[in-house]
């Protein structure tokens, strides 16, 4: 039995077809999804004949939001989108930046971009500078820029960690004093050797 089945679509169905398409899908998906929710059937000359017009439709429709998915795109080559988060001392956050947040921000910049469409391959858990596709379609792609930033400067965060006494600065100059002492013991020795010779020759 063949893996694959042809069906005539009556919706139209992303990255699959528009209404009126006949095409070629797994048995599996047609059993599962396609048939029992009326998206498509087997085709018939008089289905195919009857949709052509919903099909017509589909097609300036398409041809439509392609239009302005492409003015779209063009007005995000050069999108730099800066987000604020909290993080530790190393820059890792406390939660991360997800593929919502990021819709959510372009949305509120009105920039129509649906959830789908951020193609996030993880979600960013770091302070940094990302580089994130916003694709549509196969040839309908560009990318952003996403900026994590702490909400504190991360210097201020490791003059805390290491200084438990408050003194931010004074524990590098606090190290050459500690061979003085071995510089006046020394010095402090020559007497005695002194009065050690001295004795003996008296």
């Amino acid at each position: 039995m063949a893996r694959h089945i042809e069906l005539l679509l009556l919706k139209n169905i992303e990255h699959l077809g528009i209404v009126g398409d006949v095409v070629r899908v797994k048995r599996g998906y047609a059993r599962n999804f396609l048939l029992p929710h009326g998206i498509a059937e087997v085709p018939t000359p008089t289905r195919i004949a009857m949709l052509e017009e919903d099909r017509s439709k589909a097609l300036s429709e398409l041809a439509h939001l392609r239009s302005a998915r492409e003015e779209l795109l063009e007005s995000m080559v050069e999108v730099v989108l800066t987000m604020t988060r909290s993080c530790n001392d190393q820059g890792a956050l406390y939660g991360s930046v997800t593929q919502r947040d990021i819709c959510d921000a372009l949305q509120a910049n009105n920039l129509d971009i649906s959830f789908r469409s951020v193609r996030l391959a993880a979600a960013i858990r770091r302070i940094g500078t990302y580089t994130v596709p916003i694709q549509f379609d196969k040839d309908l792609r560009t990318e952003i820029t996403i900026v994590v930033e702490p909400d504190q400067p991360l210097e201020e965060r490791d003059e805390m960690e290491f200084d438990d006494e408050g003194n931010l600065v004074t524990k590098e100059p606090a190290a050459p004093k500690a061979s003085e002492p071995a510089g006046d013991a020394e010095t402090e020795a020559s007497p005695e050797a002194e009065a050690e010779t001295a004795a003996s020759e008296g």
